[in-house]
C-alpha cells in the first residue's frame, strides 16, 4: 500500500537498492515498474542512487522516492538529503527498517534509524511495524500522504519515511500479502493543497542605480526587476540576458559605475566580487527571498522581502545601466582576447566553447568546483538550454549520479561538464545495469590531476609551495580511459577545440569525453584576465 500510495500522490520514478530488509518494498516497486505505473531505477550504492534520485526529482519536480535496507545503507543517503535540503528538492528517504523488538539488541545491520537525518528533513514518519493487523492500511496511507505534502511544502525538501519490517520479508502465496498494487477501491489520488496567498511586500525604496544579483534558487521576477541591469549565476533562468563577464565586471568596477542598491535574489555563493560589493556599507542591500532563509553573509541587508510589487517603486537612470552594460561587453572582449591567447585547453576556454557547442534544448549538469564558476566567467549565457548545479551545499559528491537522474528526467539530451576529482568521487554513477533505464548524456572530464580550484585561493600562493600539492593539489594518476573501459562505458580523449565539437556532436547514450589540462598556469591566468579587465575598463 506505501507504494500504491506514492504513484497516487504523483510518484512517476523511484530508486532502489538491494537488500534484505526492505524486499518487500522492492518487489512492490518491481510490480509497479512491470505495471507501467512509474519507471525503477535499480543501483548498487546507495549514496550515489539518493544522488540519483535528487537528480530526477530536481529537474521534474516531482517528488522521487529511494529505497534501501537498513543499517549504513540508510546512513549512507545522508549527503542527499543535505543537498535536498538547502536546494529545496523534494526528495523521499525511504529506509527500511527492523521492527523496534530489534532496537538496541545488537540484531544484525540495526542501528536507530528515525530521525536519522537530523534537521535536513522537513519530516521523519516511523511507520508501524508491518503486518497483518486490520487498521493498518490507512494508516500507512495517511503517513504517505502527509510525507507528500511536507516533501513538496514550501519550501520542499526532503522527508524520511523509516518503515520497520518483520518477517516474512518475501510475498506468499497468501494474496493479500502484501497488499495487491490496485489499492483501495474508489479511493482518491493524493492532492496537493494550494498555497495560501503570499504576504504583500513591504516598502521597496530603491535608488535610481539599483543592481540584481541572483543565485541559486532565485524566485521570478517582476517585469520591472527583471530589466534592471543583473549578474547572475548559472543554474537560474536568470542567467540569460545578464551582463556580460558580470563577475569580472564587479571585479573591476570602476567608482562612477557603482550601483547604490543591490537587490539580491536567490543564494549568490560563488564569486568574490559579489560578496565584496554586498559588503561595501555604502551600498545599500535589499533582499528578494521565497523561503523563511535567505542570503545575508555580510549581515548588511537592510530589508527583505517576500515579494516584489508589481510596479517599479522609483524611477530608474537608464544612462547609468546603458554604461554598465556597454563596461560589461568591453570587460566580455577583454576576456575573450586574452583566452584565446592562452594554450588550449583550460578550463576557462572549455566551458566557453561546451556551452556555445550545446544544442538547443540541452541540459547541462555543472560540477560545483571549477566548471560552474569556468561557465559564469567565460560562457555566453543562454536561454535555450536547462543547467543544473547542487549548489544547495555544493559538495562534488555524487555529481555523477545527480548528472543521471537530471538527463533521465529532461527531454532532450544531457551533458555534464565535470572536473576529473568530482568525476571520480562518484564514478559508480557510471555503473548502471543491463536493465535500468540509460540516459542520453555525455560526461565532460576536464582532467588536471587533482585539486585545480585551490591553486586560485589563499593556499595557492607561492609561500606555500611546499606542501601545496600533496594536501590540495593531491594527485591522483588514474586513467579515467581505463575507469571507463572497466564499466563499459564509451569513451574519447580530445585535445583541440573542432575535436571537442566533433566529439559532442558524435554523442550518443551514456558516454565520457576527457579533456587533459595542466593546473600549473591557472592562477596565473585568472590573474591576467583580471588585469585585462581592469586595463579595458580603464
Amino acid at each position: 500500500m506505501l507504494v500504491d500510495e506514492l504513484v497516487r500522490g504523483g510518484v512517476r520514478d523511484a530508486v532502489l537498492c538491494p537488500g534484505s530488509r526492505n524486499a518487500p518494498l522492492s518487489f512492490a516497486l518491481h510490480g509497479a515498474d512491470a505495471a507501467g505505473r512509474l519507471r525503477l531505477h535499480v543501483r548498487i550504492d546507495e549514496r550515489g542512487a539518493g544522488f540519483l534520485a535528487l537528480g530526477l526529482a530536481a529537474r521534474s519536480g516531482r517528488p522521487v522516492p529511494v529505497c534501501c535496507t537498513s543499517g549504513t545503507a540508510a546512513a549512507n543517503l545522508h549527503p542527499a538529503a543535505l543537498e535536498a535540503d538547502h536546494a529545496g528538492v523534494p526528495l523521499l528517504l525511504v529506509t527500511a527498517d527492523r521492527p523496534p523488538e530489534l532496537i538496541g539488541t545488537g540484531a544484525n545491520q540495526t542501528v536507530r534509524q528515525g530521525g536519522l537525518f537530523g534537521q535536513a528533513a522537513r519530516l521523519a514518519v516511523t511507520f508501524g511495524a508491518a503486518d497483518r493487523a486490520a487498521g493498518q492500511n490507512a494508516r500507512w496511507r495517511s503517513a504517505v500522504c502527509r510525507a507528500l505534502a511536507a516533501a513538496t511544502g514550501d519550501p520542499p525538501g526532503p522527508v524520511q519515511l523509516d518503515v520497520p519490517f518483520r518477517e516474512p520479508l518475501v510475498p506468499e502465496q497468501d494474496a493479500g500479502w502484501p497488499e495487491p498494487l490496485d489499492g483501495r477501491a474508489g479511493g482518491l489520488p493524493w492532492t496537493v493543497l494550494p498555497e495560501p496567498p503570499q504576504p504583500a511586500a513591504g516598502q521597496w525604496d530603491l535608488s535610481p542605480r539599483t543592481l540584481v544579483v541572483a543565485g541559486h534558487g532565485a524566485p521570478p521576477l517582476p517585469p520591472w526587476l527583471a530589466a534592471l541591469p543583473r549578474v547572475a549565476e548559472p543554474g537560474t533562468p536568470l542567467w540569460a540576458d545578464s551582463l556580460a563577464a558580470g563577475p569580472w565586471l564587479l571585479g573591476a568596477l570602476p567608482q562612477r559605475l557603482r550601483p547604490q542598491d543591490v537587490v539580491v535574489a536567490g543564494r549568490t555563493t560563488l564569486h568574490r566580487p559579489v560578496q565584496r560589493l554586498l559588503a561595501d556599507p555604502a551600498i545599500r542591500v535589499t533582499v528578494l527571498t521565497g523561503r523563511p532563509q535567505w542570503t545575508d553573509v555580510a549581515g548588511t541587508a537592510r530589508a527583505v522581502h517576500r515579494a516584489a510589487p508589481p510596479l517599479p517603486p522609483a524611477a530608474f537612470d537608464l544612462d547609468w545601466a546603458g554604461a554598465l552594460g556597454a563596461a560589461g561587453s568591453l570587460a566580455a572582449d577583454a576576456v575573450a582576447t586574452a583566452l584565446d591567447k592562452a594554450p588550449w585547453p583550460t578550463g576557462l576556454a572549455l566551458a566557453r566553447d561546451l556551452v556555445q557547442a550545446l544544442p538547443s534544448g540541452a541540459l547541462l549538469v555543472l560540477g560545483s568546483s571549477n566548471p560552474i564558476r569556468d561557465v559564469a566567467l567565460t560562457a555566453g549565457p543562454r536561454a535555450d538550454i536547462a543547467v543544473h548545479a547542487n549548489r544547495g551545499v555544493a559538495g562534488i559528491d555524487g555529481t555523477v549520479s545527480t548528472a543521471v537522474g537530471a538527463a533521465l528526467a529532461h527531454r532532450g539530451p544531457g551533458y555534464a561538464l565535470l572536473g576529473d576529482l568530482t568525476f571520480l568521487h562518484d564514478s559508480t554513477g557510471l555503473v548502471i545495469g543491463p536493465d535500468e533505464p540509460r540516459p542520453d548524456l555525455t560526461f565532460v572530464v576536464l582532467n588536471d590531476d587533482g585539486g585545480g580550484i585551490f591553486g586560485l585561493l589563499e593556499q595557492g600562493a607561492a609561500e606555500h609551495a611546499h606542501a601545496f600539492e600533496r594536501i590540495f593539489g593531491t594527485p591522483h594518476g588514474v586513467d579515467l580511459g581505463a575507469l571507463c573501459a572497466a564499466t563499459g562505458t564509451p569513451y574519447v580523449l580530445v585535445d583541440t577545440p573542432a575535436g571537442l565539437t566533433a566529439a559532442l556532436a558524435a554523442a550518443q547514450g551514456l558516454r565520457v569525453v576527457e579533456v587533459r589540462a595542466d593546473r600549473a598556469a591557472l592562477r596565473e591566468l585568472h590573474a591576467g584576465l583580471r588585469a585585462a579587465v581592469a586595463h579595458a575598463l580603464g
